[in-house]
């Protein structure tokens, strides 16, 4: 064999071992699929409990793309069932990895600021907003809805049945003790008043509401855009020692529109309009706020041996339990 064949030989041979070698990394190699102030504030001052209403268990279809793990969210299934988003948004979802719950883990559940960062950066990592074919922000989704995402990311994250987070509950009338999963399905939902609902309009994606006393008003349910910016402004009346009002606070969620024009200065300019409203246009607003809330009730339902049973909505764990396991005796040999 002359040296020129032995030459092409040798250089095919080598270019075969490359081939196998970057064959056996990309075997080898595992993809990746991928204040405390406010608490107060908001909670303690009877605006009403969080609310839910018309949604039924998340089911997220078939995956959107395989590679990536990423499943449509049928957005029928939320609180706010879809109705305040573009109509044509896309909403996707995949599990929690491995980096994200180890962030998760470091959660202060003592400190509201930084459980609400926790719980929102599962909801970045893990959520896709598209609409027309552009890329829309997280802020953008209910701060309402996040509840039905973040169980919705779980059980992608934990299949298996042993992963359920599961609260001890009783039958109404025979006081039966029966175990209920913390599930979409389990969520109690709640109506907005058809009174509130008659106002709302399909082309603006929000409720235009017309009143007497406060003339055309729009409002909607928050986005969590528009809670991390009132956030911030809780935490700089905190700082600068500035007494909060109270009753603005509770209103401002719902009067603020897009979180995108919401910043500081724009929340001052809401306060100095707040302050120049009448008893009748406070009182109506302050109302009309009460009663457009979405969430879910303080209890879980199921149906069990003909009957209903109820358990308290609970943590066991505590919030940390949605990513991180409490009960480790399914893991213990």
């Amino acid at each position: 064999m002359s040296d020129n064949n032995k030459k092409k030989d040798s250089d095919a041979m080598k270019a075969l071992d490359a081939k196998d070698q970057i064959n056996q990394r990309t075997q080898d190699s595992p993809q990746d699929t991928g204040a405390d102030a406010m608490l107060e504030e908001i909670s303690s001052t009877g605006l009403g409990k969080v609310k839910m209403d018309n949604f039924g268990q998340a089911r997220p279809e078939k995956s959107a793309d395989a590679t990536l793990g990423w499943h449509v969210l049928d957005k029928s299934t939320l609180p706010s069932t879809g109705k305040f988003y573009p109509e044509n948004l896309l909403i996707q979802i995949r599990s929690a990895k491995a980096k994200e719950i180890r962030h998760f883990s470091t959660m202060d559940e003592n400190n509201y600021i930084d459980m609400e960062d926790k719980l929102n950066h599962i909801v970045e990592s893990c959520t896709q907003l598209i609409y027309d074919n552009q890329r829309l922000s997280y802020k953008d989704l209910l701060e309402e809805d996040r509840i039905i995402i973040l169980l919705s990311i779980r059980d992608l994250s934990f299949p298996e049945p042993e992963n359920k987070i599961i609260l001890k509950g009783k039958t109404e009338k025979t006081k039966k003790h029966v175990d209920i999963d913390l599930s979409v399905a389990n969520l109690v939902p709640s109506v907005v008043p058809s009174e509130i609902e008659a106002y709302y309009s399909s082309k603006e994606r929000t409720y235009i509401i017309k009143t007497k006393s406060a003339g055309v008003v729009r409002m909607k349910p928050p986005t969590i855009g528009v809670m991390e910016e009132v956030t911030s402004y809780l935490r700089d009346r905190q700082e600068k020692d500035i007494e909060l009002d109270k009753a603005f606070v509770q209103v401002l969620p719902y009067i603020a529109d897009d979180w995108r024009k919401l910043n500081l200065p724009g929340i001052f300019n809401l306060e100095v309009d707040y302050k120049s409203w009448n008893e009748k246009k406070f009182m109506v607003i302050y109302r009309l706020a009460e009663k457009m809330k979405i969430g879910v009730e303080t209890t879980l339902e199921m149906e069990f041996d003909g009957e209903i049973a109820k358990a308290p909505l609970d943590f066991p764990g505590g919030i940390k339990s949605l990513f991180i396991i409490s009960d480790l005796a399914g893991e213990l040999l």
